[in-house]
């Protein structure tokens, strides 16, 4: 720990990061090139403080094209003080969040609507993740919204997709340590504390701010045909990362693997993941719940009085009173 350093010791200790842990040595070495060049150049001048991480983070980001990797101020000491430290303060930040559960619903026409702002850890949020699904097990359709869904975890992703799958059979990614880390697989679990969610279509809503572990969401459920993804291309961050005190105030979110989809043999890194009816963030919604409620009308396979609830709300769709709708 540094507590009182200039910007030169600060982009040496970040460079010193770089060299031993970033999955990417390649852009390690170009990263420390444009970095000490800034230097030289005097573009950082000699405070510490949230602008020259801002413009650090820019430069990380032209180098290597990674935007999980950057610099963050914390306007509290404290709260950068070491890396336990800033681990506890985000899980005590997600549990404040509902572990990223912020809306549960149930839409007229018995479709369910379940919106993340993140995906935690199954050892803190399993049970509330769980909670959700169960609320879900007797509605037709499921409307995962992941339009501001900013990141999760890699076990709370598989815990999720293991609900729309009906065994432990599917491999749904590979994370690798480094530049050759060994794979760590993600499987479906082959136990749930609660019913799958099967044979009934779902949705992903996702906007250009849906980044990390809810791009791995959609992309995993799209990999295997699972989900039909509407709204926009995603921010294209696949690179899990570490959290790591440099100095008082700053933290470097230190990318230390990457994400390997067995079927599409890629990711989403730098492209987002690409929706298959491309709509508007703000659209999405109403999208994908009249698509959902065509599919329940005309699916003979449901009660009369499912198909006929689902008509009657496509119905209320058609007539000129707005605020029927679930986007208004």
């Amino acid at each position: 720990m540094n507590p009182a350093i200039d910007a030169q010791t600060l982009v040496e200790l970040l460079i010193a990061q770089l060299d031993e842990a970033y999955v990417f040595p390649d852009r390690s070495a170009r990263a420390a090139e444009l970095l000490r060049a800034r230097l030289e150049q005097g573009s950082y001048g000699d405070e510490l403080g949230p602008d020259l991480c801002e413009r650090i983070s820019a430069d990380l980001l032209a180098a290597s094209e990674d935007k999980h990797l950057r610099l963050l101020w914390h306007e509290s000491a404290a709260a950068s003080r070491d890396e336990a430290e800033l681990v506890a303060a985000l899980r005590e930040q997600f549990r404040l969040e509902n572990h990223g559960v912020r809306k549960i619903e149930r839409l007229p026409g018995n479709v369910g609507l379940i919106e993340l702002t993140l995906i935690s850890e199954l050892a803190e949020g399993g049970a509330t993740l769980a909670a959700a699904l169960q609320l879900m097990q007797h509605t037709h359709a499921l409307i995962f919204d992941l339009r501001p869904t900013r990141g999760g975890s890699p076990d709370g992703v598989a815990f999720l997709a293991s609900y729309l799958f009906p065994d432990g059979d599917i491999h749904l990614s590979d994370i690798l340590d480094g530049p050759q880390g060994t794979p760590r697989q993600y499987w479906t679990t082959p136990y749930l504390p609660g019913p799958r969610y099967l044979d009934r279509p779902a949705y992903v809503l996702t906007s250009a701010a849906t980044f990390s572990g809810g791009e791995a969401l959609a992309y995993d459920l799209q990999a295997h045909a699972r989900a039909t993804i509407i709204g926009e291309p995603t921010r294209g961050g696949a690179h899990p990362s570490q959290v790591v005190s440099l100095a008082e105030h700053i933290e470097l979110r230190l990318p230390i693997a990457r994400t390997i989809n067995p079927i599409t043999g890629s990711n989403w890194e730098g492209v987002g993941v690409q929706p298959d009816l491309p709509t508007a963030a703000a659209a999405a919604l109403d999208v994908a719940y009249r698509t959902a409620l065509e599919t329940i009308a005309e699916n003979n396979h449901l009660p009369d009085q499912s198909r006929l609830e689902a008509r009657q709300q496509l119905g209320h769709w058609r007539s000129p009173t707005p605020s029927s709708q679930p986007g208004s």
